[in-house]
């Protein structure tokens, strides 16, 4: 079963009715047969009524749907022989960041990204995608085994933020991403990272400062959480709403302030409709940033990836 957002309530009432009607049409009745048809034609006009206007608020709702397709969800369908890798060398494993080699397209890459689970016992052993100073440290492992084994690196990013808990504060939370995006602006390698929920703050960009940087089309992406900044603007998380609409965080602001570089379209009513589908969208927007970035040499990769980000907010 679907699980209907607020908005979504009349798109929720319309196919609840049409589950009932199927669930009568055993005898193939040819009057409830038409009736489900005409239901379902008018479901899907509602359903890309609906989304075509989604407002920022809304956005971040579909990004945070419970059902949308993490990294485990995508991984399975975008990759084969996925090997994980585990631990930071240093102090634990951290299962809100997940990688290791795998083959795409039969090209040996490394591939991760943030976990966040779907039901209460996968969330707490994912620690809800808020990786800890550990997770950030194994990631910045991956990038140098990519970077040693000359491999193309893929990243799919979705969390909140960073862990805010004292114990991440203690182990260096900040140092541990900040050597992630060091090591992102020294990669010889191609990179691309892909906005598939959630993008909250340093915990995003931490592994998302790459080469090229996609969205997915009703993904999200700032420097804090709506909450966080109406808390913050307003002093009420009620405040919320507005401070989605001003943050500028869905994929169609970012793509015209050039944060990201693609819009990746999602199937009608959201990627958590259609996990398939989703996955072999970003298989083909991840073949083609290959192929463009193909022409680049090591060096060549270096200086694309520094003038990226040098250029985001640079006034012409």
């Amino acid at each position: 079963m679907i699980t209907h957002l607020d908005f979504e309530r009349p798109i929720a009432d319309l196919e609840n009715k049409i589950a009932e009607l199927k669930h009568l049409s055993g005898a193939e009745d040819i009057d409830i047969v038409q009736e489900i048809q005409r239901l379902q034609s008018k479901a899907e006009k509602l359903l890309l009524q609906t989304y075509a206007k989604l407002s920022p608020w809304q956005k971040v709702q579909v990004a945070r749907h419970p059902d949308r397709p993490h990294f485990s969800d995508i991984v399975v369908k975008l990759v084969q022989d996925f090997t994980p890798l585990a631990g930071d060398r240093t102090f634990a494993e951290d299962r809100a960041i997940l990688g290791g080699f795998a083959r795409f397209h039969g090209q040996s890459v490394v591939i991760m990204g943030h976990e966040k689970g779907h039901d209460t016992e996968s969330r707490l052993r994912h620690n809800f995608g808020m990786p800890k100073p550990e997770g950030y440290r194994k990631a910045k492992r991956l990038m140098e085994l990519a970077d040693q084994f000359n491999l193309p690196l893929i990243s799919l990013i979705d969390t909140a933020g960073a862990y805010p808990g004292l114990d991440a504060e203690e182990r260096g939370q900040a140092e541990a991403i900040a050597k992630c995006l060091e090591k992102s602006m020294t990669l010889r390698v191609p990179y691309v990272a892909v906005v598939v929920g959630e993008g909250g703050s340093g915990g995003a960009i931490a592994i998302a400062a790459a080469n090229h940087v996609h969205m997915l089309e009703h993904a999200v992406y700032s420097v804090i959480t709506p909450e966080g900044c109406a808390s913050i603007l307003w002093r009420s998380a009620s405040r919320a709403q507005d401070a989605a609409l001003a943050q500028k965080l869905t994929a169609q602001d970012l793509l015209e302030l050039s944060v990201i570089d693609e819009i990746i379209p999602e199937p009608l009513g959201g990627a958590h409709r259609n996990h398939a589908i989703s996955a072999s969208k970003i298989d083909k927007a991840l073949v083609k940033s290959f192929a463009e970035l193909g022409r680049f040499d090591d060096k060549g990769l270096l200086n694309h990836r520094r003038e990226k980000f040098l250029k985001i907010g640079r006034m012409l």
